[in-house]
């Protein structure tokens, strides 16, 4: 027999991103605003690749109401000139997936080759040191543009 679940238990746990929003989880916060956040990946395809996520948990994009589709689309804008200006990459790529965490997010990151796209080319332990200094080079290329959501550091 199963135990009875908690009081005013729902079914539904948070997601890591949730928890990271939250604070329970540490992140590399380039950008908080009230309808969502950006920080580095911790399994980074190239330096720089940042995640745009909700603060509302939303499981799949076409749930997302499309005010908020747009405001996320205008963030990861505003986020890729920044990483254009920081890496000086041939393009800053744009992807939705969504399967490896059910909370939607958009991955924005330099790239230079249609390969660069490829999650089999995340990095499973990045040091701390690239992390930080990726994050560090994003925050300057916003505060130079004049972004005021500029997070962390």
């Amino acid at each position: 027999m199963c135990p009875r679940p908690a009081a005013g238990y729902s079914g539904r746990m948070s997601s890591i991103f949730t928890r990271i929003i939250a604070g329970e989880l540490p992140a590399h916060f380039v950008w908080k605003d009230e309808h969502c956040v950006a920080f580095l990946s911790i399994n980074p395809i190239r330096a720089g690749h940042l995640l745009v996520v909700p603060r509302e948990e939303v499981d799949h994009w076409i749930d997302l109401p499309p005010t908020l589709l747009a405001h996320l689309t205008t963030v990861a804008r505003t986020l890729a000139v920044a990483l254009q200006t920081a890496f000086a990459p041939e393009k800053v790529g744009l992807m939705i997936a969504g399967l490896e965490v059910r909370h939607v997010h958009l991955h924005v990151l330099p790239i230079d080759t249609l390969g660069d796209l490829n999650f089999a080319n995340a990095d499973p332990q990045p040091a701390p040191q690239a992390l930080q200094a990726a994050a560090d080079r994003v925050r300057s290329a916003l505060r130079a543009s004049g972004a005021r959501q500029v997070a962390g550091g």
